[in-house]
């Protein structure tokens, strides 16, 4: 879930860092551990995204999935967001309600899910095809995915935090998406937002030093035309300006010694 005002943790017993929470081992494990609860919601979902079923059903799923290990959905009641998953479809970049809407052939449909676990949470999402899709809006995901991939490279113990958002920018900028940049990434860890935000742009060599024990959620989200975004009257669903697809695509990492870890594997 991409970051709304943030919550900062505190009076937490482990280090900060500027107010960045470094986790301690023992807390990597309870991220690595939420990660695996987030991911394990997002590979059932994988399968059960099929042409005539419900975003409310699909919501059901997820949370079935997620109390079945043992966790709460990090999302259901968020600042009072109502579903387990976000579930957002074609122009509709994030933070869509699951409702009675029915995916269609050729919709692309994106989920977003977090999970909580022993206080501490995972937060990951994907950009689903409902059964064939146009060339363009299937590459336009593969991209997407691809820039995620190239911000966790840039992960690294004493890179910064302008490397990630560089190298998502540039991938966006190569392909002439419209790259959103009202929403960003964040710190992830005891709360759903935490320092700092990770957004998906900016210069190499800028920002915070990124430290080993941060945990930090990176989500590029592209758009097939303008970068320019609006917000429905529920208040929550972020569209395109123009209409046009959008895809998003998140994994928390945990910046380690030995280089990033995604703690929210969904393959």
């Amino acid at each position: 879930m991409n970051n709304k005002p943030i919550q900062t943790a505190s009076n937490t017993p482990s280090q900060h860092a500027g107010g960045i929470h470094i986790k301690s081992k023992q807390e990597l494990d309870h991220m690595r551990l939420a990660g695996q609860i987030t991911g394990a919601a997002l590979k059932k979902l994988r399968t059960a995204v099929v042409p005539g079923i419900t975003t409310k059903e699909l919501d059901r799923i997820a949370e079935k999935e997620i109390r079945s290990l043992g966790a709460k959905p990090a999302f259901k009641g968020y600042m009072g967001f109502p579903g387990t998953i976000c579930a957002s479809v074609n122009e509709e970049i994030v933070h869509g309600i699951p409702g009675k809407r029915v995916l269609e052939e050729g919709d692309l449909f994106k989920v977003d899910c977090g999970a909580t676990i022993n206080g501490f949470i995972g937060d990951s999402a994907l950009s689903l095809a409902v059964g064939e899709i146009e060339p363009e809006v299937e590459q336009l995901s593969k991209i997407t995915r691809e820039a995620l991939y190239a911000g966790i490279a840039e992960a690294q113990v004493g890179n910064r935090i302008g490397d990630i958002g560089a190298a998502v920018q540039a991938i966006a900028e190569k392909h002439g998406y419209g790259l959103v940049t009202g929403y960003t990434g964040h710190g992830v860890g005891r709360f759903l937002h935490e320092e700092p935000q990770v957004p998906n742009y900016g210069r190499a060599g800028r920002g915070i030093i990124l430290k080993a024990g941060m945990c930090i959620a990176i989500e590029p989200m592209f758009n097939l035309g303008t970068a320019e975004t609006l917000v429905l009257d529920d208040q929550w669903t972020v569209i395109t300006a123009d209409y046009s697809v959008s895809s998003h695509h998140e994994h928390t990492i945990a910046i380690t010694e030995n280089g990033p870890e995604i703690l929210t594997v969904n393959e």
